[in-house]
């Protein structure tokens, strides 16, 4: 255990300011994420340097594809989550909580180890993901401290639900915001994830660009009858355009049917192909299919002279066009982080 930050007393029980839940946690009791927990009047943090999954992988499969592409980073990943998506692909280390008997297992791994087993995997940064690394902040402060320290790049794979005193903690140590927008209304948040609302997510987004100068990418995952209509991609596309700039990545991914949502159909790629076309519309110059091999859906195209900046195939990439993040053949600028730079 490792003492949590950012909380206050209310009498016997205990504020936790991280995310936008709030939860006012009683004696003995936990928050919504599980993995934080009010013993004696102290609120501590029960997965610090826990981690049911570690792994070496391309940026790209976070996805990621405007900030270093075509490197890789250790992904580091513990159990709980601040929502309860229907959805949820990884549902079992995100349902799971510390001393369950769930099957899953947790392995101890000190901050200070993780620089040297990046460098070890020979990754050029880390990545918080698989379960909601919001709810890991006193872990995920701690490496991304060292990470910066070694030159090691930070990224957090994100639902994006933190409080602005969560985000302005962590906010000098971490280079990129991969946020998820799932939907563009709070009823649509409140069915899908559990979530009062869409609006902390939308104002957290730009304050990582705007406060911290973060690169940020956003993906939706597009379910059928859910939040594929056109009003709201629309709004998520006008928003990302206006609040983030242009030139920001928009992943528009396949849904797979699976739990609460089994009983409906996976987005057809039909589906995928009008979001890109609304994307545009809106004025963004990158909407990425995702979770569907779609010829060129993937690629990297220059809004300028239409020339393929950055090839993909998969997680590889098979082309790479591009000049201190600028297209190489003509010059347009095309928001990529590149080593040259950075």
């Amino acid at each position: 255990m490792h003492e949590a930050l950012l909380w206050d007393t209310e009498g016997e029980r205990i504020r936790c300011r991280l995310c936008p839940h709030e939860c006012r946690i009683a004696p003995g009791g936990r928050g919504i994420c599980g993995v934080r927990e009010n013993r004696d009047g102290t609120l501590w943090a029960l997965t610090y340097g826990l981690v049911s999954s570690i792994a070496a992988d391309p940026i790209e499969k976070k996805p990621v594809f405007h900030y270093r592409p075509g490197t890789t980073v250790l992904s580091l990943g513990s159990v709980g989550c601040s929502m309860r998506c229907g959805h949820c692909q990884n549902w079992r280390i995100s349902r799971s909580r510390p001393g369950a008997d769930d099957g899953v297992a947790l392995g101890l791994l000190p901050s200070a180890e993780v620089v040297t087993m990046a460098r070890e995997e020979r990754c050029e940064g880390v990545a918080f993901t698989y379960n909601e690394p919001v709810i890991w902040i006193e872990y995920v402060l701690d490496v991304a401290r060292a990470c910066k320290e070694a030159g090691l790049f930070t990224v957090m794979v994100t639902n994006g639900y933190i409080t602005a005193e969560g985000l302005d903690l962590i906010g000098p140590y971490i280079d990129v915001w991969r946020v998820d927008v799932k939907a563009f209304s709070d009823r649509v948040y409140r069915e899908l994830c559990k979530a009062r609302s869409v609006r902390p997510v939308l104002e957290m987004a730009e304050r990582a660009k705007v406060r911290w100068g973060m690169h940020v990418e956003v993906v939706t995952n597009i379910i059928p009858t859910i939040n594929d209509d056109e009003d709201t991609l629309a709004g998520i596309a006008e928003w990302i355009r206006a609040s983030l700039g242009e030139l920001t990545p928009w992943h528009v991914t396949r849904f797979v049917p699976y739990l609460d949502y089994a009983h409906l159909p996976a987005t057809p790629v039909a589906t995928l192909m009008r979001a890109r076309e609304i994307g545009h519309a809106a004025g963004l110059h990158f909407v990425y299919t995702g979770n569907v091999r779609v010829p060129g859906g993937e690629d990297t195209v220059c809004p300028r002279c239409g020339a393929v900046a950055v090839g993909r195939d998969g997680y590889t990439i098979s082309r790479m066009a591009v000049s201190v993040g600028a297209c190489a053949a003509c010059g347009a600028a095309l928001g990529i982080v590149d080593k040259e730079r950075e």
